[in-house]
């Protein structure tokens, strides 16, 4: 059995041969080391495809790139260090009286990450954003509707242009909370966005697609919730929201792709990676499926983790609890 065949398996609760796993460098790591984790793959085709393998190591595409740009909706994308990710740092409607000026960008984008409610955020700044929330003026459905529109959009043109059987695996990501907890109540996340990932999910669930979400930050009290617009399998990070977290809210209900603790991995030992991914193992892998592991690499993790890490995954992943 395959990578692909076990993901699915795994997806559906259906017994796969072995807990799918990934290992991700990010460009900035494939800059610093080179060669160096060409040879680790080679080390590992257990875990790696063919195709892990990086022919241009300072090959950096999009936001990834040091400087500025300027996406669809004329929001201004910073980076200072090439490799990295950017952050917005120029919101085109800073006041509310802008926001109702807001029009529809005429280039279509498809669904970037961020694509909902981390493009309020980019259009109308963070703080301002918390304060539409906390307040709930009239510009904040309008802000949120014309967004939707643009994704609903996105969503009509993807569809016309799939030709996946159904049951493909679709990936969508938006992070949604913070380090330690959602930046808006439960209550007010299902009341505005709840609804506007359902619509969008909806028509691709229909017609018989899967649907993956990646959302960063502390997020365990909405699973549920991305469980009823439609997600089958949610890849939140271990650290912001805890193991124990996940396990409750998620075994035997979703599919888990599990974000390896990013912040562990530049600071442990080898023993303590290797007993990390031992615990992700034990506190939300099952026989009958239901887990994926996945770990990113930053610049920042010494060749020595990223060996410990390639070794612990290739050791659990055959392991059930």
């Amino acid at each position: 059995m395959g990578i692909h065949e076990d993901r699915i398996k795994a997806m559906n609760f259906s017994c796969p041969e072995l807990i799918p796993v990934q290992v991700y460098f990010l460009p900035a790591a494939w800059c610093r080391y080179r060669q160096a984790l060409d040879e680790i793959i080679d080390r590992h085709p257990a875990i790696f495809e063919k195709s892990a393998h990086n022919p241009d190591y300072d090959a950096v595409s999009g936001t990834y790139v040091e400087g500025s740009h300027v996406d669809v909706w004329g929001c201004v994308w910073s980076n200072i260090h090439e490799g990295m990710e950017a952050i917005v740092t120029g919101h085109p409607v800073p006041t509310r009286e802008t926001v109702r000026c807001l029009k529809l960008p005429e280039k279509d984008a498809g669904f970037p990450h961020g694509f909902m409610y981390l493009r309020l955020a980019d259009l109308r700044g963070f703080e301002e954003l918390m304060i539409d929330f906390a307040e709930e003026p009239p510009e904040l459905r309008m802000l949120i509707d014309t967004v939707l529109a643009y994704n609903l959009r996105q969503a009509q043109l993807r569809l016309e242009g799939m030709k996946g059987q159904p049951g493909t695996i679709l990936y969508f990501g938006d992070d949604l909370g913070t380090q330690t907890a959602l930046p808006i109540s439960p209550g007010k996340w299902r009341k505005y966005l709840k609804p506007c990932y359902q619509q969008i999910y909806k028509p691709f669930v229909d017609a018989g697609y899967s649907i993956y979400m990646h959302t960063d930050g502390h997020i365990h009290e909405i699973i549920p919730d991305l469980i009823d617009v439609g997600v089958k399998v949610v890849n939140p990070q271990s650290r912001a929201n805890g193991l124990d977290n996940l396990a409750r809210v998620c075994k035997g209900k979703v599919c888990v792709d599990i974000d390896l603790d990013r912040q562990l991995f530049p600071l442990a030992t080898p023993a303590e990676i290797d007993a990390h991914v031992r615990e992700a193992v034990e506190k939300l892998g099952s026989r009958v499926g239901g887990l994926w592991l996945k770990a990113e690499i930053n610049y920042e993790v010494p060749l020595e983790n990223v060996e410990a890490i390639c070794t612990a995954l290739e050791k659990y992943r055959s392991y059930y609890a």
